[in-house]
């Protein structure tokens, strides 16, 4: 893996965490959803989407040992948190949060497999 795309998989990791900690608090204490998470969910995508170029510009070092994985890990990081937002759009519920604490823990999830698979 490129060594400057390991920090950043590793900034998506943990932020990530945070954003599914923070959601899961909100599930926990049946919350409706605050508009802060959903900022904190999209500056997930964002780094989201760095990570995505990153891992993208670093095929020019030599291709991984699975291609095909490797690309759908990339595209999956990237369109996760998207699709989780505009699902709960209209829905305020204490449970849209929890579907926001999961999306998060896939991006996670899938930033160690885009670090895992280069």
């Amino acid at each position: 893996m490129s060594g400057a795309l390991t920090p950043i998989a590793w900034i998506v990791v943990g932020y990530a965490l945070l954003v599914t900690v923070a959601a899961g608090l909100g599930v926990a204490l049946k919350a409706p959803r605050p508009g802060w998470l959903d900022q904190l969910a999209w500056m997930l995508e964002v780094l989201a989407i760095v990570l995505a170029l990153g891992a993208l510009a670093a095929l020019d070092e030599g291709r991984p040992d699975e291609l095909t994985t490797h690309l759908g890990y990339v595209a999956a990081v990237v369109v996760m948190m998207p699709i989780a937002l505009l699902s709960i759009r209209e829905d305020r519920g204490s449970w849209s949060s929890g579907v926001v604490a999961v999306a998060a823990l896939a991006t996670g999830v899938v930033a160690v497999r885009i670090m895992m698979t280069r």
